[in-house]
């Protein structure tokens, strides 16, 4: 992630102030984080040794709600990042009108090259670094980049370990047996599958072709890639850290799935079944009608934005599409459904779980999916509006209709005009 994520990201919100009549004290509450915190975790190794990794926590903006968002483990994560992520989370609450704010946190580490054990002990130092930052009414954390159920786990035990009292609603996604909800675990796929499928008409994808692309195999991609193909999609290509494949007459997901697992990578289904060995690049401009990028940041660029040949773009990853990029697939009349909006399931279904551990009452399956869909079709159709009656992109709307209720939540503090009168 390159060190102009957070400006790049704050064009958003410049973009969207244009289109209301907000107090100039809301942009400038949102322009900066609340509070970052850096530390250095010092954690005991399996070989008797002591390593240190850097580590953040970001709590945007809590206006609406106390801070939520996930922690990733990255070898990359660097605090820009966790602020910028920390922003977006700001928004994709506002946006699907979740009583949060944004936060965010990262630890600077390579999860592949550390025992389970050493794992366990990193989640817990961060757990008792932040303690007095993260709370179940002040920050919320979940999991994000290679963090799962488990790590969640973890880190929920510490926390109760250190208030000395049962806290589950501390942290979300969490195994079910510890508090979790049921639906958590293809929440983000889901709800952008709610969200295509409630738009498909206005979209042109409810008659005809309609081959889907997939970047990035992990979690959201091979649940997107199962829920789209039980409903007529051909999934045609799909891909992993180690490579991708094309398959013009479609790729069963449930196989890529056994595939990847078995062997490391999606790759191993080449010269197999039809399919073809392709780099991140073919698969990006792979001929489909929907794209669905759900790997990392920045992969739809100036550099590649005008040779993408699907008709619709939904994000699935956090910032997969450039500003500049933005721009060129608008002028090609391509429609991208924004991060902020189409991966919002996840954060949805996390606030689910967190009201339920606050009742102490669990849900049905089909209570918390009927619940994403009924909430993924009204904001979505509210950004669909939006963009129609002013004219806009849906990014932009998305920002716009978030923009809209933070300015409401700040301006209620009462601003200039009410304090000099």
């Amino acid at each position: 992630m390159n060190e102009n994520m957070l400006t790049s990201a704050l064009t958003r919100l410049e973009s969207a102030a244009k289109h209301l009549d907000i107090s100039p004290e809301v942009l400038e509450k949102l322009k900066f984080p609340k509070e970052v915190l850096s530390v250095r975790l010092m954690v005991r190794m399996d070989d008797g040794s002591r390593r240190s990794f850097m580590a953040w926590r970001c709590r945007y903006d809590d206006t609406r709600g106390p801070t939520k968002g996930g922690i990733r483990f990255h070898p990359d994560a660097s605090m820009e990042e966790v602020v910028t992520l920390a922003f977006w989370m700001t928004f994709k609450c506002a946006i699907m009108n979740l009583p949060f704010g944004g936060g965010k946190g990262a630890v600077k580490l390579d999860p592949r090259e550390l025992s389970k054990a050493e794992l366990e002990r990193v989640s817990r130092a961060y757990v008792h670094a932040f303690a007095g930052m993260i709370g179940p009414d002040r920050d919320i954390p979940a999991p994000d980049v290679y963090t799962n159920a488990m790590v969640m786990g973890w880190m929920a035990d510490e926390y109760s370990s250190i208030v000395r009292q049962s806290c589950p609603a501390v942290i979300t996604g969490k195994p079910i047996a510890l508090g979790g909800s049921l639906g958590r675990d293809d929440a983000t796929a889901r709800g952008g599958y709610y969200l295509v499928r409630h738009l498909e008409s206005e979209l042109g994808l409810d008659a005809g072709r309609r081959r889907v692309a997939i970047q990035g195999y992990g979690n959201a991609g091979a649940h997107i890639a199962r829920l789209l193909h039980a409903d007529g999609y051909k999934i045609v290509a799909i891909s992993d850290s180690k490579g991708g494949i094309f398959c013009p007459d479609g790729i069963d997901p449930a196989i890529a799935l056994e595939a990847k697992e078995r062997d490391g990578s999606v790759v191993a289904l080449a010269g197999q079944r039809g399919c073809k060995a392709i780099d991140n690049r073919e698969l990006l401009e792979a001929d489909c009608e929907l794209l669905v990028p759900s790997a990392l940041e920045n992969q739809i660029t100036a550099e590649n934005a005008g040779r993408i040949r699907a008709g619709v773009v939904l994000e699935l990853a956090n910032g997969p599409v450039s500003p500049e990029a933005d721009a060129t697939l608008q002028q090609r009349r391509i429609q991208v459904l924004p991060d902020i909006l189409a991966n919002a399931g996840g954060v949805t279904v996390s606030y689910f779980e967190w009201v339920q551990n606050r009742q102490g009452y669990y849900w049905t399956l089909d209570e918390v999916r009927e619940r994403l869909k009924k909430t993924m079709e009204e904001e979505g159709r509210s950004v669909w509006d939006l963009a129609r009656k002013k004219r806009l992109e849906m990014r932009t709307a998305a920002y716009v209709h978030a923009l809209g209720r933070l300015a409401q939540a700040i301006e209620a503090h009462g601003t200039q005009p009410f304090f000099a009168g």
